[in-house]
């Protein structure tokens, strides 16, 4: 526990160096660039916020190249700051192109950390799909048995030949039922009048 907190010290101390310094490096070359007052410490934090930001991009795992671009372009602006105050560059006369990616920095800034603090992240798999679907199909529950019993449907009966001096008769017979009870004759009156099997009744009662 207490070499874990010793390397954890040891990183914000370092970080600590490493953000003051680059700090009044930036501050150095942004009012040297004719950026006085307090424009000159708001430049050092605008690099530093947008390290952050595509530090959290990086982090989150999404659109890494978006963040690996920001993140190298703000880490070119404060090594750049840093190597310019490093004897190399005189801040008395400050070329015009300095001059300019100064003024221009503030836009390039916002444009960056815009785009990496409220762009859409990407869908995943998991997003695109609706709840209550299964992945596999093997996963899916399999459908409860209905209780209710199969209705099997009625055997077809085997046409029976009818012979037709019996279909004319059986018209001459259900023509006299008719008149006498009003109503058409059946095939249970038929096959009594007629005196022939159940089936053969039915055969022609429908060709009546």
């Amino acid at each position: 526990m207490r070499a874990q907190l010793a390397r954890v010290d040891a990183v914000l101390i370092q970080a600590v160096i490493a953000a003051a310094l680059s700090f009044a490096h930036l501050h150095d070359v942004a009012s040297a660039a004719g950026q006085d007052g307090w424009k000159a410490w708001a430049y050092p934090i605008s690099v530093d916020l947008l390290l952050v930001a595509a530090w959290r991009r990086l982090r989150s795992g999404e659109a890494k190249a978006a963040g690996w671009c920001w993140f190298v372009i703000a880490l070119a602006a404060s090594l750049g700051a840093n190597v310019a105050t490093a004897g190399l560059l005189d801040l008395g006369q400050v070329p015009a192109w300095l001059r300019i990616l100064v003024a221009g920095w503030p836009a390039v800034a916002f444009l960056g950390g815009t785009l990496l603090a409220h762009s859409a992240p990407t869908a995943t798999v998991s997003d695109v799909e609706e709840p209550g679907e299964f992945e596999d199909q093997e996963d899916a529950p399999e459908p409860e048995p209905s209780m209710q019993p199969a209705i099997e449907p009625p055997p077809e009966r085997p046409a029976v030949p009818v012979p037709a001096a019996l279909v004319e008769h059986a018209r001459k017979v259900a023509a006299e039922h008719h008149t006498r009870t009003g109503a058409p004759i059946d095939a249970p009156t038929l096959r009594a009048r007629l005196g022939v099997p159940a089936p053969m009744a039915e055969a022609i009662a429908a060709h009546l």
